[in-house]
């Protein structure tokens, strides 16, 4: 079973309100017009891709440690992956399936990081909880996924659903009262500072497969 498989299987089992939280029909109808907004806009344009020189960054991981990608990218390529939280459960199935990959993504001589704006204690619990053992990174504010031209507000009527229906305060997960996100996004970087893999989404519930940095890895090797 793909990544996208287990991503549509959940889509699916959420809209027919066969999981704990759920939504009425408005609500749903909601979340689907929020997502093809923002494809209609245009804003995978706005991106990094293949051939640009990536940004760098110096982010603390999940026990407040300094993470520099100049340090990751001496000891050989590697892969980033954005996401928008663990809140989110496309995100979790995301973490998890990079998780799987990892054996491969080391054996290609690559480091892993997962980037979000979620403050470092929510990145300790989602270590704990999905037994990860690739680094989370906070992006307070989203300033890096802006430079990787990722960065988004959410809409209003969408962050009242979130706050109202689910319950969630992203102000407080993230600790920033920016509103932002960013696009699901994975990149593979050279050595030398270069993006040789970009792939983003508009829409949340589709991630790119794990299986195509692979792909690119082995031509980096």
């Amino acid at each position: 079973m793909t990544l996208q498989d287990k991503l549509d299987a959940f889509k699916v089992a959420f809209e027919a309100d066969q999981l704990p939280f759920k939504l009425a029909a408005q609500d749903h109808a909601l979340m689907r017009e929020a997502i093809q907004a923002q494809i209609a806009s245009g804003i995978t344009e706005c991106a990094l891709t293949v051939g640009d020189a990536a940004p760098g960054f110096i982010l603390p991981d999940s026990e407040n440690r300094p993470c520099s990608s100049a340090a990751l990218l001496a000891q050989g390529p590697l892969v980033i992956s954005f996401y928008r939280g663990v809140w989110c459960p496309y995100c979790t199935l995301d973490l998890q399936a990079l998780q799987a990959a990892l054996p491969a993504i080391t054996h290609h001589g690559a480091q892993l990081v997962a980037i979000s704006p979620q403050s470092a204690v929510h990145n300790r619990q989602a270590v704990r909880d999905h037994d990860l053992t690739f680094p989370l990174l906070s992006d307070a504010g989203n300033r890096l996924a802006a430079q990787f031209g990722l960065r988004y507000r959410l809409p209003d009527a969408l962050l009242a659903l979130y706050q109202q229906r689910l319950g969630l305060d992203l102000a407080q997960f993230n600790q920033d009262d920016s509103w932002t996100l960013p696009l699901p996004a994975r990149f593979v970087i050279t050595p030398d500072g270069r993006i040789a893999y970009a792939e983003a989404h508009a829409d949340y519930t589709r991630r790119p497969e794990p299986q195509a940095l692979l792909s690119v890895l082995e031509g980096l090797a």
